[in-house]
């Protein structure tokens, strides 16, 4: 049924039906969502409570597979279920209706961008409520309660609002199903009376979770396959560069073994770092265009064919719209489709089954990488500080590379920390995420409590600006209450660097705070913690032993203060071709 549909339906009577409580393994409502949850790989669930969802809390915390995280605030529940989504697969959160739904709307905007499945649930109105004109507190003063929906409907592939139970079991399938399938987040809509009252539909053991998988028109895989193989093999030095979307396609190790057999060089997009193997041999770096990698662009923009699988191409990653690519010899996989040059065109091929079969086709060619060995010159003199010598950003990631390893992940905030990560080798099975079609700042500190909580084994750290930090600060308290080590670097350079570089002004720059006493003041004493301020290498080299010799069990905040123009050379170019972009006049009428 249409999620609109629910809005005006006549509400069942539920008053003479006693609710069950929240332990009982009676088939509720409240306990068919959180099987679901489980069954789809959904450990934690991240939470602020508000009267209209207490009730599903006491059943999403009676299931003992569950975990329940209760959250600062709805933003940063949202951002942590995106984090603990790149991590497991699928996230969740709950919040209440519309003054906690609005709130979560931008981080589970931002999961949508980045084809996340994100199921958020909210606790909504009384059942018998809907259709009597009455007006509720946590809305907008209207006796229309649709306001939130309409705002996630268009965030999200699968609305339902549950205020019956003839159909709740059908409605919150479809919206969990629907979020797999496509990637994106779900919404799902809970009336406050409705968790604890058990139904027919909810009796038994649901039947496991299934999903059908998807398989490609065979016809139109084997013909994509022999036109792109025919346009590969007579090219001279053709390469392989990784987009974001290799992980909605599952299309990572296929990749990979496409690479191995053909031999070409692998490059990433900005965007898509962390999705491609570094370690490979054949890896040259990002490709960014004018700020790629060292040889990286050259490589690329000089190859007379390109397989781009999964690629954004919006402003930010496209430099202001700079590359120098050109569409005739560009092979785009979709991951759901094929486009060879200016045409032909496949649908319903799915990139993983496509790269499989194209690397039986494929003939090796080495020219590319071959022409990257002979240019490439390693970096020159190790960067070195004199002694107390105020701290520069490219040596505290020399010293960052050090750290990485196949039990670290690296978690990247919007601004400079985007250039300086990049410039990262990930060793094998070191995990890496970043937000940059969305860019939402602040979501890192969110993302790494979630991502941390699904990989507990992995010692996240986090690179984050002043100016991202002061909108998300609240949950360095969850990281600390859940037990996580995460090594939290606070780069401090007194503002918004990254719209410096766009377009400066007043508004770019913030207030100063002491920002290791206000991390000391929210540890407060209970849990581990450990806080430094860092002017110099030698403070630095002496934080790193610490956070990852005495204090490896603790969480870590280690303020890095450096001057406020320090930025990398990568972001000055690229700022300047955005503003270029940005700026551009109206075309004339």
């Amino acid at each position: 049924m249409e999620a609109g549909n629910q809005i005006g339906a006549t509400a069942h009577p539920t008053t003479v039906v006693q609710p069950v409580p929240a332990g009982s393994f009676s088939g509720t409502l409240g306990r068919h969502l959180a099987r679901r949850l489980v069954q789809i790989g959904v450990r934690d669930v991240f939470s602020v409570p508000g009267d209209f969802n207490l009730t599903l809390l006491d059943h999403l915390i009676a299931e003992p597979e569950l975990n329940l995280i209760g959250c600062c605030n709805e933003l940063n529940a949202g951002y942590a279920a995106d984090g603990y989504a790149r991590a497991r697969g699928v996230g969740a959160c709950v919040v209440t209706f519309t003054v906690g739904g609005l709130s979560v709307l931008n981080a589970i905007a931002g999961a949508f961008s980045e084809n996340l499945p994100v199921i958020c649930i909210v606790g909504g109105p009384n059942s018998n409520d809907y259709g009597t004109n009455r007006i509720l507190h946590h809305t907008i003063g209207l006796p229309d309660f649709s306001q939130e929906l309409r705002c996630f409907q268009t965030v999200t592939c699968a609305q339902v609002v549950v205020n019956n139970l003839e159909d709740a079991h059908e409605l919150i399938d479809t919206a969990i199903s629907t979020a797999l399938k496509e990637c994106k987040p779900a919404y799902i809509s809970i009336s406050c009376n409705l968790s604890g009252i058990p139904h027919p539909t909810f009796r038994r053991e649901p039947v496991p979770f299934f999903l059908a998988p998807k398989v490609s028109n065979q016809l139109g895989l084997e013909a994509a396959v022999e036109a792109a193989a025919e346009f590969l093999n007579k090219s001279v030095k053709p390469v392989l560069v990784g987009g974001p979307k290799l992980r909605v396609a599952k299309a990572q190790q296929a990749f990979v073994d496409l690479a191995d057999a053909c031999g070409y060089p692998i490059a990433v997009m900005p965007s898509g770092k962390g999705l491609v193997p570094e370690h490979h041999p054949h890896f040259i770096g990002t490709y960014w265009g004018a700020v790629s990698t060292s040889f990286c662009g050259e490589i690329v923009e000089s190859a007379d064919a390109y397989v781009f699988v999964g690629p954004i191409f919006n402003d930010y990653s496209s430099v202001g719209y700079s590359l120098l690519i050109k569409k005739e010899k560009a092979i785009m996989v979709e991951p759901n489709g094929v486009t060879i040059g200016n045409g032909p065109c496949f649908g319903w091929v799915f990139a993983a089954d496509f790269l499989s079969a194209l690397a039986k086709k494929l003939k090796r060619n080495v020219t590319a990488v071959e022409n990257y060995q002979r240019i490439f010159v390693p970096h020159g003199i190790p960067l070195k500080c004199e002694k107390d010598e105020p701290l520069r950003v490219n040596v505290l990631f020399k010293h960052i590379q050090e750290m990485l390893g196949g039990e670290t992940a690296v978690i990247a905030e919007t601004g400079d920390s985007w250039f300086n990560c990049q410039k990262l080798r990930l060793p094998k099975d070191c995990g890496y995420e970043f937000q940059m079609q969305y860019g939402s700042i602040g979501w890192s500190v969110g993302a790494t409590l979630g991502y941390a909580q699904a990989v507990p084994d992995k010692r996240v750290i986090a690179f984050i600006g002043d100016g991202s930090f002061q909108v998300t600060a609240q949950d360095i308290s969850t990281m600390i209450k859940s037990g996580q080590r995460n090594i939290i670097f606070l780069i401090n350079n007194g503002g918004y660097t990254i719209e410096v570089e766009i377009h400066d002004g007043p508004y770019n720059v913030i207030k100063n705070w002491d920002y290791t006493g206000l991390v000391d003041a929210i540890h407060n004493g209970e849990g581990k913690c450990w806080t430094t301020k860092v002017h110099t290498e030698d403070e630095l080299t002496d934080a790193i032993a610490t956070a990852t010799g005495p204090h490896k069990d603790s969480l870590c905040f280690i303020e890095i203060l450096v001057h406020k123009d320090d930025t990398s050379k990568e972001l000055l170019e690229w700022g300047s071709r955005v503003s270029s972009a940005n700026s551009r006049p109206p075309n004339p009428q």
